[in-house]
């Protein structure tokens, strides 16, 4: 899916200008990266919010059309406003084909109600992770990497060296011998072993 921003050159910057763009329904930001210089931009709040508030915003390769000419870019900060929720300022970064990318995409975990420490074992589910850092190419870039809990027991994890990845894509963390938990089954408080250990035996 190709997300498309437009955005115009910001000749006017300080604290004052972006509070008037603010105001006008505008986003001040800025564009960088690459062999070229940074650029101040703006864009429109209205449509850049629409894009902003789905997920494949913050973990994808967009499409910034800039004053009628486009470029790939990687969302990298913004700053909202603490009680408005809207958007006060946004960085973007230019993207280059053949250089890898570090971009901290999302887990989406399937069959968490069928796994065994879940359904037979009245385990709960705990995210210790919710997203992960990556290093691909720009055109390898998943908008999300599936975790699989089908066949999690009881009391285990796991890891990110047991997460199948899309070709070209690989952990940060695994890279510098981290293999870190993803997701565990807690096992249920006062279980029925225990119960049993507990229960005096009929005389």
């Amino acid at each position: 899916m190709s997300i498309e921003i437009k955005a115009v050159k910001r000749d006017v910057k300080g604290t004052g200008a972006s509070r008037r763009l603010r105001r006008a329904g505008s986003v001040p930001g800025v564009v960088y990266g690459g062999d070229q210089a940074a650029v101040s931009i703006e864009l429109n709040h209205k449509e850049l919010f629409m894009e902003f508030r789905h997920e494949a915003f913050h973990a994808s390769i967009l499409n910034l059309v800039l004053d009628g000419k486009a470029e790939s870019v990687l969302l990298r900060d913004y700053q909202l406003h603490p009680v408005r929720n809207t958007i006060q300022h946004i960085d973007f970064q230019r993207v280059s084909a053949t250089e890898k990318i570090h971009v901290k995409v999302p887990f989406h975990f399937t069959n968490e109600d069928v796994a065994p420490g879940v359904k037979t074992g009245g385990g709960s589910i705990s995210h210790i992770q919710t997203e992960a850092d990556i290093s691909c190419l720009a055109k390898d870039l998943p908008e999300f990497i599936e975790v699989d809990l089908g066949k999690l027991e009881a009391g285990h994890s796991i890891h990110l060296s047991e997460i199948k990845l899309p070709k070209g894509v690989e952990f940060v963390q695994l890279a510098h011998n981290d293999d870190a938990a993803v997701a565990t089954i807690l096992k249920p408080r006062g279980g029925s072993d225990e119960a049993a250990e507990e229960t005096p035996a009929a005389e």
